[in-house]
């Protein structure tokens, strides 16, 4: 069955191979997104392809795009918040307002769209939420605490809103994809062979989204990695974090 989605940071990465799919299979989307130069071309090729170019640490300009995407759909089925802003340095290097910065992205933007898409969900009596996480705000990693915090954050805030809402029947998930090659990624001093490609995740998570469980990950490998972290979060961090500095310091030599 088709939905109505609106989704935010979906013009590269993994969030254009999501609506990319999404809309080869008859869904309508509406990206919200600070840039959009991507999906001008996208829409050439669907119809059913909207897209504002929004800010979202401005409440008015996520508002205005939910309100006229209603206006459009007139029903939002799925929200999606895949924006997100990563800074790679170590906390000791990293001043108060870089961590304001990155949770008025990651985590006051999923709030912002949250706050406007639910009330359009409630009179429905029907909706999901759904935010992009990530290993890391689980397990914790190294010169990436403010992104890692806001993912943090994210996981709580929806295992909030999945109970406050249950009587709206409206469903609140976590998307867990894999380190992948994006630019927000890029700088990880990771082989880029270990990342995933981008579309093979977009493509697995929009295959997904309707999947009725708290967790959706784009295939089975990635929801096993995922369970590993759950189970044990500070040696999966302590592991990686290892993993990683022994990689760069061999290059670096």
């Amino acid at each position: 069955m088709a939905n109505n989605i609106i989704i935010t940071g979906a013009n590269q990465g993994i969030g254009y191979y999501m609506v990319e799919k999404l809309l080869s299979e008859g869904n309508k989307v509406s990206v919200l997104d600070i840039e959009t130069d991507n999906l001008t071309n996208l829409k050439k090729l669907y119809d059913c392809l909207i897209f504002y170019k929004v800010d979202l640490r401005n409440y008015d300009e996520v508002k205005r795009a939910v309100d006229e995407t209603v206006a459009e759909f007139d029903t939002i089925d799925i929200a999606v918040h895949n924006a997100c802003k990563c800074t790679f340095e170590s906390e000791s290097k990293t001043d108060l307002d870089t961590y304001k910065d990155v949770f008025d992205v990651n985590y006051f933007g999923a709030l912002r769209l949250v706050k406007c898409v639910i009330p359009y969900m409630s009179a429905q009596k029907k909706g999901r939420v759904i935010f992009t996480s990530s290993g890391v705000g689980v397990t914790g990693f190294m010169n990436i605490s403010p992104y890692s915090s806001t993912k943090g954050a994210l996981e709580a805030l929806a295992k909030c809103l999945r109970i406050e809402y249950a009587k709206d029947n409206i469903t609140v998930h976590i998307m867990h994809p894999p380190l992948t090659r994006t630019e927000s990624a890029s700088p990880l001093p990771v082989p880029e062979e270990f990342k995933a490609l981008p579309e093979k995740v977009g493509y697995g998570l929009a295959k997904h989204i309707n999947s009725k469980r708290f967790i959706i990950c784009h295939n089975f490998n990635q929801k096993m990695q995922t369970l590993g972290c759950y189970l044990l979060p500070t040696k999966m961090g302590d592991l990686l974090s290892k993993l990683t500095a022994n990689f760069t310091e061999t290059n670096d030599l």
